[in-house]
């Protein structure tokens, strides 16, 4: 097969399956209607989606749950379940979208050092009293930003100054820019100890005081670069066939590689404005969206907006039960389902080189 005949199957139709779709759709149904109900005070699923489905106009539902019950649903339970799903979202997208522009099954957004940027630099704006975390403070998702683009510019730099951006090269030199970063965070906050606790509990990953303004905060952020990233699906497929066929068939590769790369950057950088350091979902959704429903990104990325954001609702719901009344940093979760599934993909991606 010739590079121009490999770059036209890679864009030849690739259609997202309604089964798939109407998966990813059910898969989140089920996760904000479990969310909601699961808590300290037990409330019926079916109590729930009333009391959800009385808030949409010419419906005509009705909800017979208590005002208290009602409250719980709207004001504590149901911010943190759209905001999770929408973090999940966001990681999921931009760790595939990472993976493709970088042809590296290993890119995440923080294996490539982008959540290590951008925790370094709210805990900058933080110890620097010039932000703070939650309410609509927008310097800190804008901090966030800058952090992870130069994180994840330094790294495929390096990596490609090293031999090229193969799995090996590519991870080193996000783990040594990461570490380099988080010695420097290190640093910064053991000369201010009175943040300590405020950036810690933000580092190991929260959704604790999750609230429609945390929600509202990282929307815009949201829509932007998930909008950018799904119109760039296609070129992403071509992008996996390499880099001369991509320039054969016209598409302008560094323009289109830096697009990619600062929309996946944002995407993760609001992730982390809002939610802390959650690592490993980008590898995890991306990953096995990949081996059951298909290689081509036109199904990838929808699909990982969907099951990214039923995927760390439940891995919220877990770590607020699983020791209840206390809770579990959710990026302790994530961690813990997420470095043999690393591992795996490891072994897989070094095995096919062989």
């Amino acid at each position: 097969m010739t590079a121009t005949t490999a770059a036209a199957v890679a864009i030849a139709p690739s259609r997202l399956r309604a089964p798939w779709l109407a998966g990813g759709i059910l898969a989140v149904v089920v996760a904000v209607v479990v969310g909601v109900a699961v808590g300290p005070v037990g409330i019926s699923p079916v109590g729930v989606v009333c009391e959800l489905l009385s808030h949409v106009p010419l419906l005509g539902v009705h909800s017979d749950l208590s005002a208290r019950d009602a409250a719980i649903i709207t004001e504590l339970r149901l911010p943190r379940v759209v905001l999770a799903l929408l973090v999940g979202a966001l990681l999921s997208i931009a760790g595939a979208s990472y993976q493709g522009t970088f042809r590296n099954p290993l890119a995440d957004p923080y294996l490539l050092g982008a959540g290590a940027g951008a925790g370094l630099m709210v805990t900058l704006a933080i110890v620097s009293s010039t932000a703070t975390l939650g309410g609509s403070d927008q310097l800190v998702p804008l901090a966030a930003f800058v952090g992870a683009f130069g994180a994840v510019a330094a790294s495929y730099l390096i990596g490609r100054s090293a031999g090229g951006v193969a799995v090996v090269t590519l991870v080193l030199a996000g783990v040594a820019i990461s570490s380099f970063l988080t010695a420097i965070q290190a640093y910064l906050l053991q000369r201010n100890s009175d943040n300590i606790r405020e950036v810690y509990t933000w580092i190991l990953g929260r959704l604790t005081v999750a609230t429609w303004t945390e929600v509202a905060l990282v929307l815009p952020y949201f829509v932007i670069s998930v909008v950018v990233l799904l119109m760039h699906r296609r070129v992403l497929d071509v992008l996996a066939v390499g880099e001369d066929e991509a320039s054969t068939l016209g598409i302008p590769v560094a323009r289109s590689r830096l697009v990619i790369v600062a929309a996946a950057s944002l995407a993760t950088a609001a992730a982390v404005a809002v939610s802390g350091l959650i690592g490993f979902v980008g590898i995890i959704v991306a990953h096995t969206v990949r081996m059951v429903a298909g290689t081509s990104y036109r199904v990838i990325l929808p699909l990982s907006i969907l099951f990214g954001g039923a995927f760390l609702v439940f891995a919220d719901l877990l770590g607020r039960t699983l020791i209840a009344p206390a809770e579990l940093p959710i990026g302790v979760i994530t961690a813990f389902i997420g470095a043999p599934f690393f591992l795996f993909v490891l072994y897989t991606s070094l095995r096919g080189r062989e």
